[in-house]
């Protein structure tokens, strides 16, 4: 019997992975997720409510910074620019969706990508180094989705 904690087991589970545990077929898949979110996320650089996130991070700077999407000019510190990437991304409400409901993916690639970004050019990521990454973040959500009595009670409320 261990005495590892729940949370802690977890965290083992999730230090231990790497990009050989990524099947053919998640490469596939995260390809397309990733590929759609980004999209999804362009498109809601258009809209009201990430005109005024993105006015209102302008207020925040780093000498460490990411990209804001649709925007070449202007990089914020790497939680700001995963807060509006991801909020560009939800605006628009057509990002992927799981049941429990939830939208993995706006949740999760804009926090990977602003932390790939502001990592030193010697200790850059490789695309599957991303890709292993952006699953992780989905896996954790999942799991995290699983253990919720509340998530599982979504349905029955809407």
């Amino acid at each position: 019997l261990s005495s590892q904690t729940i949370t802690g087991n977890f965290a083992s589970v999730i230090h231990g992975l790497n990009a050989n545990h990524l099947t053919d077929q998640v490469i596939q898949r995260s390809k397309r997720m990733i590929l759609d979110t980004l999209g999804v996320g362009l498109l809601g650089t258009s809209t009201e409510v990430c005109h005024k996130v993105t006015e209102y991070s302008k207020i925040y700077s780093s000498d460490i910074s990411s990209t804001i999407w649709g925007h070449l000019d202007f990089r914020l510190p790497p939680l700001y620019a995963a807060f509006v990437n991801g909020v560009a991304v939800h605006s628009m409400d057509f990002d992927d969706t799981w049941h429990p409901a939830t939208h993995p993916s706006g949740a999760v690639l804009p926090a990977v990508i602003a932390l790939s970004e502001a990592f030193p050019q010697k200790k850059k990521f490789s695309g599957l180094d991303l890709l292993l990454a952006f699953n992780v973040g989905i896996e954790v959500q999942g799991r995290l989705l699983h253990f919720s009595s509340e998530a599982r009670n979504i349905p029955k409320r809407y």
